[in-house]
């Protein structure tokens, strides 16, 4: 009998994988490995096929093949969670406690819930059957979602991985490619090295990759989301002339240039992007997180930074906000050093509802229409890849990142039904 969503879900929170930019020099917390290993051996002992994708040393994209009855592949699905989460306040949390009907754990919602629906259904549907005809579906488990998005940007060929997607492995007599034959593959399989091996950053290491449709799990409560906002993250910086606080008109204020920006940015400004909207997704933002400047009291300051938080509709660019800043600061007169500190595209997601198999999974999950969010996601990464793709996964945004992460038991078993359902019914 398949394994049950919720006996997976309590398997992966025991497994920590902290983003290691969040928990440096803890390795026993943090990496995807162990989470990767675990749905390997799961998914290698009901026969399905397993693929690797290296993106940094020891952290890999997990690609497990549901291949079609027919052989021949017509369609691809994509179901596309990450396996890392944030960081924690005590290992405490890497304990699954079921209570009240609910699951509590480190990334119960965030997003190793829609990892164990998604693996759940793939085991129906290789135990049960019948698979589609024509229908490749792929669980793709990703790494780094959290910090830079590296799983999927390296699956879509944006960024170099340090392997093409590959160490083939299969269930029952599993055995993986190599550049030197075919060998028996060890049981349980191993994490094993992509074939072949690459340098970093080698540019033939990029491999794009297709699919009809990628079901990109976050926490939604089950409901099919076509549409979220871009990120961009700034650091203005300003700058002026130290000078002895008790004659500050020989110096030039920094944090005085910086706090006229501040207020430009929060008042005139947000109200601005108040008036620009999207039907799904409200109106953009723009929120100053952080601000620094200055050394002690009696020393005018010169230097002053804050980071900002903008976030974008669908239509705008990071260089439309660049040089929305850009005028804003010559409006007020202040010379200020402009940087984006994410070095990463983070553009907005808005998928055409109306795409059959968009209608299809919402008219599955019994939605009269498709939902937008605030909050980024590997989604957009994999739209800009060419990929039309959607959120669906257990929990609320609510509960994600908190110190008391949880998921409903009955949405686990919701959204399995539903998965196993709507892809049953592809050809």
């Amino acid at each position: 009998m398949p394994v049950a969503a919720r006996q997976l879900l309590r398997e992966l929170i025991a497994l920590p994988s902290v983003n290691p930019a969040f928990l440096p020099g803890r390795d026993d917390l943090t990496g995807e490995r162990r989470v990767a290993d675990f749905l390997a051996f799961t998914a290698d002992r009901a026969g399905l096929e397993l693929k690797w994708q290296e993106v940094f040393p020891g952290r890999s994209n997990l690609l497990i093949h549901l291949t079609p009855a027919g052989g021949e592949i017509r369609r691809r699905i994509l179901l596309a969670p990450h396996m890392d989460t944030v960081g924690v306040d005590g290992e405490a949390r890497f304990k699954p406690v079921v209570k009240g009907g609910r699951l509590h754990g480190r990334g119960a919602c965030d997003t190793k819930g829609s990892i164990a629906v998604y693996l759940a259904a793939l085991l129906e549907l290789a135990a049960r059957g019948p698979r589609p005809r024509e229908t490749e579906i792929i669980l793709t488990a990703l790494v780094d979602e959290e910090n830079n998005q590296s799983g999927s940007r390296a699956l879509v060929g944006e960024i170099p991985s340090l392997s093409p997607i590959g160490g083939e492995v299969r269930g029952e007599g599993a055995r993986q490619r190599s550049d030197d034959g075919i060998q028996p593959l060890r049981n349980p399989p191993p994490h094993p090295d992509p074939l072949p091996r690459w340098g970093r950053g080698n540019k033939s290491a990029r491999r794009n990759f297709s699919a009809d449709l990628a079901i990109v799990g976050e926490p939604t409560l089950c409901k099919v989301v076509t549409a979220h906002k871009g990120d961009l993250w700034l650091r203005l910086t300003t700058h002026g002339k130290s000078a002895h606080g008790s004659k500050p008109h020989l110096g030039k204020n920094a944090v005085h240039a910086m706090a006229r920006v501040v207020e430009e940015l929060e008042t005139r400004y947000a109200g601005t992007l108040k008036r620009r909207t999207h039907p799904l997704l409200g109106h953009a933002t723009v929120n100053v997180g952080f601000i620094a400047g200055g050394k002690q009291p009696n020393i005018v300051p010169d230097r002053c930074e804050i980071l900002i938080d903008r976030r974008t509709l669908p239509g705008e660019t990071d260089a439309g906000v660049f040089a929305e800043i850009n005028s804003l600061l010559r409006r007020l007169g202040v010379d200020a050093e402009v940087t984006d500190t994410k070095n990463a595209p983070c553009p907005a997601l808005e998928t055409d509802p109306e795409l059959p198999l968009v209608r299809q999974l919402t008219r599955c999950a019994g939605q009269r229409r498709a939902l937008g969010v605030d909050y980024f996601s590997d989604a957009a990464v994999l739209a800009s890849g060419g990929i039309p793709s959607v959120l669906l996964g257990p929990g609320d945004i609510a509960q994600a990142h908190t110190a008391d992460e949880w998921v409903e038991l009955a949405q686990l078993e919701r959204l399995t039904r539903l998965m196993v359902k709507f892809l049953r019914d592809q050809p």
